[in-house]
């Protein structure tokens, strides 16, 4: 019997690794339309934190005060989250390539007017504008490439978000580069690399058939009625909530200039992507999704009481905690997307629009309620709201473990 039972084990870590090795073999074997749209996500990323260098140079510039400015942000991700509403319903009609042409061409113009703004109120507009583009391009990316790449949706998750957080991480970059010489040139320098992703995706992502069924504006919300996807839902929107408060908030207290702060938020990008592209799968495979996800959580809530002891005493501390942020901030966005493409029965894209409509909410209000709490609390009670609302993203996703732990995939 003991040897019977030491062959099996033997034989599953046998197939276990054999799938593993499978898999990342599939990684870097894709269609070059894959690697296209890839590529064009890096550069629609680029958007998040592109005005984090920038941030206290546009409010000199143009005499707004850190809530003010604190609302490109905001504007940005509200118009993202309700046109995630949308996104569905637009690409289940005209197909996946045009959406994502129409996304990038709206980027475009808004990165440009952006450039062009006489005040902080046109650039806010401008930002809302943006993310309109950014919110039929996102979620169409997602969908395009689990559609058309090859070695399986956790393989294209994979590669969905390493996009993300190359994006992430060269987004700050590009904005100190540009920003140092002059605060407008960031926004036109994405507006050529959005021009040059959309020319890209035009010669070679082959044209995308519109499903047979046509998904319903309710659709989204529909979907949200299933217990796992709106478990998931609902603990990134608080997640995301601490996510943008560290990428919105923090720029305001370092005392650096562009490229300081743009050095410094690179790292964290980098950070982001290597953690949520090689670190994540091997911790998923090994403790499943709900015990990765809450100990990670756990782990950023301290991270951010850190932040918050932290502020306004020591910029070295600040800046290791805001590198450390981005290992565990790249952890869970690949558990989380994993989460939401498959812990419900509802359509990839359906579930992806619903569950991003939710959590983008917490990056539209976390920019603002940061600089409130900053300016009339301190610099320190931002990052221990932040931290509260990491205790809340823990508390529902293990009240919903049981609809979590139905995806979770098989331990090692």
């Amino acid at each position: 019997m003991s040897r019977q039972l030491a062959d099996a084990s033997a034989s599953a870590e046998t197939t276990i690794e054999t799938t593993l090795e499978a898999e990342k073999a599939s990684l870097l074997k894709q269609p070059k339309a894959v690697w296209a749209t890839a590529l064009a996500a890096v550069f629609a990323f680029m958007g998040i934190g592109l005005v984090d260098p920038i941030l206290p140079a546009i409010a000199k510039n143009l005499e707004a005060s850190t809530s003010e400015v604190s609302l490109l942000f905001t504007s940005y991700f509200l118009v993202t989250a309700v046109a995630m509403l949308i996104s569905g319903f637009v690409s289940s009609r005209i197909g996946g390539k045009k959406t994502l042409l129409i996304g990038l061409a709206i980027i475009v113009v808004f990165a440009s007017l952006s450039g062009l703004s006489g005040s902080v109120e046109q650039l806010v507009g401008f930002r809302a504008g943006w993310g309109l583009g950014n919110a039929l391009f996102v979620a169409t990316a997602l969908a395009v490439i689990v559609g058309v790449a090859s070695g399986g949706t956790g393989t294209a998750i994979i590669l969905y978000e390493a996009a993300l957080g190359l994006g992430i991480s060269l987004g700050p970059l590009l904005g100190a580069l540009l920003g140092g010489w002059q605060w407008r040139a960031p926004f036109f320098g994405t507006a050529v690399l959005m021009a040059a992703a959309f020319i890209a995706l035009l010669a070679l992502l082959p044209k995308t058939a519109a499903p047979a069924k046509k998904s319903r504006l309710r659709d989204p919300l529909l979907a949200l009625g299933h217990k796992g996807l709106r478990t998931t839902a609902a603990s990134a929107l608080f997640y995301n909530y601490g996510f943008f408060t560290i990428l919105a908030f923090t720029p305001f207290i370092l005392g650096m200039d562009a490229y300081g702060i743009g050095g410094v938020f690179f790292g964290w990008g980098v950070a982001v992507a290597v953690f949520s592209v090689f670190v994540a799968p091997v911790l998923q495979k090994r403790f499943g999704a709900v015990k990765v996800l809450t100990g990670t959580l756990g782990v950023l809530m301290l991270d951010l009481i850190g932040l918050g002891l932290a502020a306004g005493h020591s910029v070295t501390a600040v800046v290791v905690l805001v590198i450390v942020a981005g290992a565990l901030l790249g952890i869970n966005n690949t558990v989380y997307t994993e989460l939401a493409m498959g812990v419900s029965d509802s359509p990839r894209p359906v579930a992806s629009a619903g569950y991003n409509f939710v959590r983008w909410m917490g990056g539209a209000l976390a920019p603002f309620a940061a600089a409130q709490l900053g300016e009339h609390f301190g610099p320190q009670v931002p990052f221990f709201a932040g931290a509260a609302a990491m205790v809340i993203a823990i508390l529902i996703a293990f009240g919903g473990r049981s609809y979590l732990s139905s995806h979770e995939p098989h331990l090692v």
